[in-house]
């Protein structure tokens, strides 16, 4: 008997048992890490510790790690980073992207309809932009799952003389991650989407990259950040990165047990991005007539927590900018749900999701060239 099912791993994920200890341990160590003290270098030695950790996990130097409040914060000081460069973003970005570039009066990129941003627009907005430009796009869509073409945006960006943002949050533990090898300037990670606590992330500068800090203080960050650091939060993060760097990629073996069951329900059931590399955990969904918050909250109910699109929105349901970016119309923006998958979901959960969400959407299987010949099955 399953009683609650959590299927929203995009949305934050289970603290690690590395991560848990770590933290633990943190707390139990007294003093500021900007003291000189032993106190104070006990606390400093933690977040070194940390910074050497989060850079493995990204091939980076520990030098140009940055640690922030989280990938929101990373987002807009890689954004308020950009000097005199004009602002690209794809149309799919976080809204903490999102949000500055609108503000900014950036320019937006069109999306394929497999979900990627489109090179072919990229190249025109870097032509007309008539100077360096600041390109945001991240490497894995929080809704769709579905990777980006970052190293080729890269490439095309640096001819231009720009630089690449990359909001990487939702790829550790399931893909690698490279900075290097992205060709990013500029990376966004968020603990909490990869096993650590909430309350800290880290931009990731590739060389000797200037920021234009936010937060002005104190000389914490070299810098570049202010405010006394979050010792026992970036303490977990560090082990959150060294598991997930650890760790083997993330198999796709429940995300296509999930999609072929679905499959069966023939054309009900919309799969967005499903045609484009994705991320192995990750399924967005959309059915015929039904609206998202409609099903998410039916299967609360039913014991199930998915989200419908981006989790960061204090709890509000909207259509999705993502699908809506596709070109996917309103029916499927205002339906669209997300299921992410993390290791301790299993076989019998995704049968036993299956079956509730089609009760809930009245969904009925398609019985072999049903749909050619036009028929419908029998109730």
């Amino acid at each position: 008997m399953i009683s609650a099912v959590y299927m929203d791993a995009n949305a934050t994920m289970p603290v690690s048992a590395p991560a848990r200890a770590a933290m633990a341990d943190a707390l139990d160590v007294l003093g500021n890490p900007s003291s000189v003290h032993r106190f104070g270098r006990a606390a400093r030695a933690l977040v070194d510790h940390a910074r050497e950790q989060v850079a493995k996990l990204v091939q980076a130097r520990p030098q140009d790690v940055i640690f922030v409040s989280g990938g929101t914060e990373a987002n807009n000081l890689a954004l308020a980073s950009r000097g005199e460069r004009s602002l690209i973003v794809s149309g799919i970005e976080h809204e903490s992207v999102l949000k500055p570039a609108a503000a900014a009066e950036a320019r937006v990129l069109r999306t394929l309809p497999d979900g990627r941003a489109d090179p072919a627009d990229l190249e025109a907005a870097l032509r007309e932009a008539g100077r360096p430009a600041l390109v945001s796009l991240m490497l894995a869509n929080n809704e769709t799952g579905v990777i980006q073409p970052v190293r080729a945006a890269a490439d095309l960006v640096h001819r231009a003389g720009g630089l690449l943002h990359c909001d990487a949050s939702q790829a550790p533990g399931r893909i690698a991650v490279d900075l290097g090898a992205l060709g990013a300037d500029l990376l966004t990670l968020s603990a909490h989407k990869m096993g650590g606590a909430l309350g800290a992330g880290a931009l990731v500068l590739q060389g000797d990259l200037a920021v234009n800090p936010q937060m002005l203080g104190g000389g914490q960050e070299k810098f570049r950040r202010a405010g006394t650091e979050n010792v026992a939060a970036i303490a977990a993060f560090g082990a959150a990165a060294e598991a997930a760097r650890d760790l083997p990629q993330a198999s796709t073996a429940l995300r296509d047990r999930l999609e072929a069951a679905l499959a069966a329900f023939g054309g009900a059931v919309t799969i967005l991005g499903k045609d484009a590399a994705r991320l192995p955990n990750t399924t967005c969904l959309a059915i015929d007539g039904k609206a998202s918050e409609t099903l998410v909250m039916a299967l609360d109910l039913a014991g199930f927590a998915i989200s419908a699109g981006s989790a960061c929105s204090s709890g509000k349901v909207r259509p999705s900018h993502v699908a809506t970016a596709m070109g996917l119309g309103a029916a499927v923006a205002r339906g669209a749900v997300r299921v992410s998958l993390g290791a301790w979901n299993t076989a019998e959960e995704i049968d036993a999701f299956v079956a509730q969400l089609a009760k809930i959407a009245g969904l009925q299987r398609q019985l072999p060239g049903l749909q050619s010949s036009g028929m419908q099955p029998a109730a």
